[in-house]
């Protein structure tokens, strides 16, 4: 059996990544992989405590965030082309021109 640490240690790693690729990065595309990334993270530790508490509730929050995650990826490439198609390119600080 692999200790609940072990995967609290893998989800804080995950997250840390993402949030560090959200926080440098100015690709569209690499702004929804980091976010996924988080994402995981969550799941990871909700179904390890869900393990650990021997009940199926972590499981069932991880599907939800999972449809969630389906549905923030399709919205996410919907704005990834409008970017592009706009501005013939991905970079996320060049639609700051679409302000008021």
């Amino acid at each position: 059996m692999v200790p609940v640490e072990y995967y609290l240690l893998l989800s804080a790693g995950l997250f840390c990544i993402g949030l560090f690729g959200i926080l440098t990065r100015r690709n569209a595309l690499l702004y929804l992989m980091c976010v996924e990334l988080m994402l995981t993270a969550g799941n990871i530790n909700l179904v390890a405590f869900s393990f650990q508490h021997g009940n199926l509730t972590g499981q069932v929050f991880s599907l939800f965030v999972i449809a969630l995650a389906a549905a923030e990826v399709a919205v996410g490439i919907g704005i990834v082309l409008v970017l592009y198609r706009n501005f013939r390119g991905v970079d996320v600080t060049e639609a700051t021109t679409m302000r008021w």
